[in-house]
């Protein structure tokens, strides 16, 4: 039988891993095996942690042939090598290549392909989470790999303004060229930090996709002060779930949009690239749940701490 993306879905079992910094903590690996092990595919999930020698383009190289000869199927790749991976691939979708970043790379025969599915992940979550959000003016934190794809996804969701924040001004220049190419219906705007508070005070919405926030990151990306109630607040963090950026613009009145909704749904695409089958995308929600419920109880136990909270919050 073969699957829409042209793979068999009978073979014997799948091997598919992740590459990048930081890495230990991803729930992805879980997600993709409990995945597996309701569906009876054979199927193993490795991590590989670079550091800041190994995330060269020469070292990525020889990770992907090794990748390639060991037989795996596919891999995502995560901070800080989304962007550098993608001149390494035989080939990239179009939509990838306009982007200019991938999450997750498909092996077959040898060939290797590049995909993002932090767009179709970040696409889904705020059309469940923020289904009313306004639209008309919205500012971006961080034009990395993330940044971009958030930035095509929000093309794509009719975004009329879009202003991107970014301190790596050739960074930043570059998001806003690519992304204003996307539509002639959206103005995309480059904007230092300084200029951020003015900015907000006329946005609708707000959006995270720096590091800032994560439990190596902790703190927010962004003044207190300047969290309004008619501003709507979406953070792609989701370790923890409930970031500071995020617990502050609740107690503004905003509403909020967790990394929990990207993060399922981002699995579940790239789940589905690899394996051609279909994800069930409650039953890795109640996943998610459990892992990041799972969490708390333990660092509660430990560190007597209430920093995360479980996905049934993840919209407010």
């Amino acid at each position: 039988m073969t699957a829409p993306n042209g793979r068999s879905d009978r073979r014997r079992s799948l091997l598919a891993g992740l590459l990048g910094q930081g890495i230990k903590p991803s729930l992805t690996p879980e997600l993709h095996e409990r995945e597996a092990g309701r569906q009876q595919i054979r199927y193993v999930y490795k991590t590989v942690e670079l550091d800041d020698h190994q995330s060269t383009p020469d070292h990525l190289r020889q990770l992907l042939d090794f990748a390639v000869e060991l037989g795996f199927d596919g891999l995502n790749v995560t901070h800080p090598v989304k962007q550098a991976m993608v001149p390494l691939m035989d080939r990239v979708t179009p939509e990838a290549e306009a982007i200019g970043a991938i999450n997750t790379v498909l092996i077959d025969d040898g060939v290797t392909t590049g995909h993002n599915t932090d767009v179709t992940g970040f696409d889904k979550a705020f059309r469940e989470g923020l289904p009313h959000a306004a639209l008309d003016d919205v500012v971006l934190l961080g034009a990395g790999g993330a940044g971009t794809a958030v930035a095509n996804a929000m093309v794509r969701l009719g975004v009329r303004r879009l202003h991107v924040v970014d301190p790596d001004v050739d960074q930043r220049e570059t998001l806003v060229r690519s992304a204003g190419q996307l539509s002639p219906d959206t103005d995309v705007r480059s904007l230092t930090t300084e200029q951020l508070p003015d900015a907000l005070v006329k946005a609708s919405g707000l959006i995270n996709a720096t590091p800032v926030g994560m439990a190596d990151h902790p703190g927010s990306p962004v003044p207190a002060e300047v969290l309004q109630p008619s501003l709507w607040v979406a953070d792609i963090v989701y370790r923890p779930l409930l970031t500071e950026l995020l617990r502050t613009a609740r107690a503004a009145g905003c509403q909020t949009l967790s990394g929990a909704g990207m993060a399922v749904h981002q699995a579940a695409d790239s789940f589905e690239l690899i394996t051609g089958r279909p994800a069930h995308r409650e039953a890795m929600f109640r996943d998610f749940d459990e892992m990041v419920e799972a969490e708390v109880a333990d660092t509660s136990h430990r560190a007597n701490s209430n920093t995360r909270e479980p996905s049934r919050e993840r919209n407010e």
